[in-house]
């Protein structure tokens, strides 16, 4: 038996054969060229054909894994069309008589070096991304076949890392799990098998080879455990917890439909996270009783141009209608740190998660402010929907941003457009700054919705991607808890109401803890809320 230790990315425990992924052989050697020009030229048609497929692969993407998910593919899109990645490989084949396969390599060998050289975990990720939009455009030229994705049926995928469009392409319906050597908890590997439900481990750092091909494996998502060609022992015990898991979401069935509520009496609002319309599927299936947090950046990821006032209006109106009455709240943009798009030309930062994000750049750029805001409003017509400031720091800040609302709606009643005037207006508590000042915050909005990830952060001064400093990373630490408590108890003086949107509202370990502060809402992955449910009206808070 081989055991492998990596980092789990989704939970849960699959057993099945182990498919190591093949690719095609591509061939990048040096040759001599006689006709650079030519040479140009059948670079620029792979580049063309490769494009149109990627077209292709977002279509078909949209329809399986939502746009979210699917825009890697418009990312890829923009990538191949730019300008420093293009005129880099002409140059080579100009300057340096390259024939086009090797140029190709050796920029994205360059390109992908400079990614992993970056201190952002989030620009290291993108040398996968450099590295399978040169891997589409070698095949173009070698005029190599595709991976038969279809040979992989009922199967453990392992690899050294999958590129986004291999993931992608696989049939999900048909794969057990994943099993990377390589890859992060922030690669498309990792987000989609979360999204899908799908076990999986990355980063063991064992190359796996043909030896163990087709041996059955055992993929334990909740340790990061991978067992290969297991004992009878270790596969009875995995057996044993696997059914165990599968009883354990039988078993959640029967608080669907019930009320978020302790034993003694105390309800709990249980809202679902979301980055757009189409996770509303998994909002309604998960039984989720409103919408805490509506990423609304992730309507601005994966473009060209900024998001038109009616496409926002379209996907917040959709939001609204769907959820049929119950809350909506929608985070104004987050753009910046982890999450960045080219269009919006924000200058480089060596610290992006301090730096120009979110409310920064919606009070100094009020033109894109005001678009998102009518939108937000106009929408407001059609359901319950809350507006939520992000990475909020001074009450002057909120004070702003109100002042352009307000002036919005103004706007909006001379011409007659119908809103929802009594809409709710509240904040992130995501900095200590704002989890110090919450007194005084209270007094300007409606709510606070904590945003735990950025505050754990922010308050141990460790970047929540940086995986080598997992060791020391502790979003239980008492310091955070205290900041949470802190901001629950100056709400409650004001009058307002508290919840929290980020991973720790997910944390059964810290439910009772955070009802026992006040909280008076947690919203959480649509996974994650038959389990909460279940948390919550397990306890009593009298005793």
């Amino acid at each position: 038996m081989l055991t492998l230790k990596g980092k789990s990315v989704s939970s849960g425990i699959t057993i099945g054969p182990l498919a190591l992924f093949h690719r095609n052989t591509i061939s990048t050697a040096v040759r001599p060229i006689d006709d650079a020009e030519a040479e140009v030229s059948r670079f620029q048609a792979a580049r063309a054909a490769s494009i149109s497929q990627l077209q292709s692969l977002y279509e078909k993407a949209v329809e399986k894994v939502g746009e979210e998910q699917a825009a890697v593919f418009e990312v890829h899109q923009m990538m191949l069309d730019d300008d420093d990645y293009v005129d880099d490989i002409v140059s080579q084949i100009r300057d340096e008589k390259l024939n086009a396969e090797a140029a190709v390599e050796h920029t994205a060998q360059n390109f992908a070096a400079m990614f992993r050289g970056m201190d952002d975990a989030y620009m290291q990720a993108r040398a996968a991304d450099v590295l399978d939009i040169s891997r589409r455009v070698e095949r173009e030229l070698c005029g190599g076949e595709g991976i038969d994705f279809s040979a992989y049926d009922q199967v453990i995928i392992a690899a050294d890392d999958l590129a986004p469009s291999e993931t992608l392409q696989l049939d999900t319906d048909k794969i057990l799990g994943f099993v990377t050597s390589g890859g992060s908890t922030n690669s498309h590997t990792a987000i989609l098998a979360r999204t899908l439900g799908i076990a999986a481990v990355v980063s063991t750092g064992t190359q796996l080879h043909n030896d163990v091909d087709g041996k059955t494996a055992i993929v334990d998502g909740t340790t990061g455990t991978v067992y290969i060609d297991p004992d009878e022992e270790t596969l009875e015990r995995m057996k044993k917890r696997q059914d165990s898991e599968i009883r354990r979401r039988q078993e959640l069935e029967s608080v669907r439909g019930t009320e978020s509520i302790t034993r003694d009496g105390r309800h709990i609002d249980v809202y679902a996270n979301i980055g757009n319309p189409d996770n509303l599927s998994q909002v309604l299936s998960n039984d989720a009783e409103g919408i805490g947090l509506f990423r609304s950046e992730f309507l601005y990821l994966g473009r060209n141009t900024y998001p038109t006032e009616e496409e926002q209006f379209e996907a917040y109106k959709k939001t609204a209608q769907t959820m049929a009455g119950k809350k909506v709240i929608i985070r104004t943009l987050d753009i910046g740190a982890d999450k960045k798009v080219d269009y919006f030309n924000l200058a480089p930062e060596e610290n992006p998660a301090m730096g120009m994000r979110a409310i920064r750049i919606c009070l100094t750029r009020p033109e894109l402010f005001r678009t998102q805001l009518r939108a937000l409003c106009r929408a407001s017509a059609f359901g319950t929907i809350a507006v939520m400031f992000p990475m909020i720091i001074s009450t002057d800040e909120v004070r702003r941003a109100k002042a352009i609302l307000q002036d919005v709606q103004r706007e909006l009643d001379e011409q007659g457009v119908k809103y929802d005037s009594h809409m709710e207006v509240g904040i992130m508590i995501e900095t200590p700054a704002a989890a110090v000042m919450s007194d005084e915050l209270a007094k300007e909005v409606d709510f606070f919705s904590i945003g735990s990830n950025d505050l754990t952060q922010y308050t141990l001064a460790i970047d929540r991607q940086q995986t080598q400093l997992d060791a020391f990373f502790d979003a239980h630490h008492p310091a955070v808890l205290r900041l949470i408590g802190q901001t629950i108890a100056n709400g409650h003086k004001e009058g307002i109401w508290v919840g929290i949107c980020g991973e720790l509202g997910a944390d059964l370990a810290l439910t009772e803890t955070f009802l026992r502060m006040g909280v008076d809402e947690l919203s959480v992955s649509p996974p994650a809320v038959l389990p909460l449910r279940e948390k919550i009206r397990s306890l009593d808070l009298k005793k």
